[in-house]
C-alpha cells in the first residue's frame, strides 16, 4: 500500500514538474517575441516622378540601416505631392517647383528640404536626325509654329509633341525656361518622366523633355540648345538654364524619424554617392542659386 502511495506522489510531482516547465517556456517564449517586435515608424514621401527613383533608393538603402522605419515612396507629380503634405495626408511631399509657384498650396505652412538638383533636356526619338536647335526653334515647336523636322535641319517628318500633364513640376519648370510666357500647343500629357520616355522612344518623329536621370534610356537622345549640351557641369552654372532644385516638403517642422531621413538625404552617401550615381546633381555642386521666382543669382 506504501508503494504505490510512493508511486502515485513520484508521478504527481512528475506531471506538475512538466506542466510549470511548460509555463515557464510559455512565458520565457512570449517575452522573447514580445521582445523581437520593434515599434514601426511609417513615413510617405508622394510626388515628383522626376526625385522619385533617388528618394526610393535612398528609403532602401536607410530601410537596410533603420529596421523600425518603414519608408513608402510613390510618384503623382509635383502638385500632388504639395497638395497631399499640406493636408497632412503625407509626411513629405516631393516636388520640382518651390511650393509659392503652386497654386492652391499655402507655401508658408511648409518647410522646405532642398536635396539635390535636376537637369531637363528636350528629347527626341533616336531615328530623328536632328542634335541641336536654337531656343527660339525649341519654343516653336512646343507652340506648334514648327510642325516638321525638316524646318529645324531633319528630314520631311511631322513633329509629334508630348507634353507632361498640368501639375507637373517638370512641365512648369521647362515652360519657365523655354516658352517665355507663350501658351504650349495642345498635344498629349502624360504625367511621368517614366511613361514620357517609352512613348518618345516607340513613336516616330516624336519630342518631349526629361529630367536627366531619364535622357539616356533606350530609344531617345537628348537636343542641344545653341549648341550649348544638357550636362551637369553647364547647370551648375546656369550655362544650361533648364534645370530646378529638388524639395522634399514637410508641413511645418517635420517630426524626429522624417528629420532623421531628411538628414541622410543630405548626407556624403547619398550627395556623393547615390546622387551622381542616378543622374542628379548634389545642391553643394551648384555654383547659382535660383528662388521661387525662377531668378538665378551667383
Amino acid at each position: 500500500m506504501q508503494k504505490k502511495t510512493l508511486i502515485s506522489s513520484l508521478v504527481a510531482f512528475s506531471v506538475a514538474g512538466l506542466l510549470l516547465g511548460g509555463c515557464g517556456n510559455s512565458n520565457s517564449s512570449k517575452k522573447s517575441s514580445e521582445s523581437d517586435k520593434t515599434p514601426t515608424t511609417k513615413i510617405t514621401a508622394v510626388g515628383s516622378t522626376a526625385l522619385q527613383p533617388l528618394v526610393e533608393q535612398a528609403a532602401q538603402d536607410y530601410q537596410a540601416q533603420n529596421k523600425g522605419v518603414n519608408l513608402t515612396v510613390q510618384g503623382g507629380g509635383s502638385g500632388t505631392g504639395l497638395s497631399q503634405v499640406q493636408q497632412g495626408a503625407v509626411q513629405i511631399g516631393n516636388s520640382d517647383i518651390f511650393a509659392e509657384q503652386q497654386s492652391g498650396v499655402k507655401a508658408k505652412t511648409l518647410v522646405d528640404h532642398k536635396v539635390a538638383v535636376v537637369g531637363m533636356a528636350p528629347v527626341i526619338n533616336k531615328d530623328v536626325n536632328v542634335t541641336n536647335v536654337t531656343m527660339a526653334q525649341l519654343r516653336d515647336i512646343f507652340t506648334g509654329k514648327i510642325t516638321n523636322w525638316k524646318d529645324v535641319g531633319g528630314k520631311d517628318q511631322k513633329i509629334s509633341v508630348v507634353n507632361r500633364a498640368q501639375g507637373s513640376g517638370t512641365r512648369a519648370t521647362f515652360e519657365a525656361a523655354v516658352l517665355a510666357g507663350k501658351k504650349a500647343m495642345t498635344a498629349q500629357e502624360q504625367d511621368s518622366n517614366g511613361t514620357v520616355q517609352k512613348i518618345v522612344s516607340s513613336t516616330p518623329g516624336a519630342i518631349s523633355y526629361l529630367a536627366f536621370s531619364y535622357v539616356n534610356k533606350a530609344g531617345v537622345k537628348p537636343l542641344s540648345i545653341d549648341n550649348v549640351k544638357p550636362t551637369d557641369a553647364n547647370v551648375t552654372t546656369n550655362k544650361w538654364t533648364i534645370w530646378s532644385y529638388e524639395h522634399m516638403y514637410t508641413k511645418g517642422e517635420p517630426n524626429a524619424a522624417t528629420a532623421k531621413f531628411l538628414k541622410y538625404m543630405d548626407s556624403s552617401k547619398v550627395q556623393t554617392g547615390l546622387v551622381k550615381k542616378l543622374g542628379y546633381i548634389s545642391i553643394h555642386d551648384m555654383k547659382v542659386t535660383k528662388n521661387a521666382q525662377n531668378v538665378v543669382t551667383k
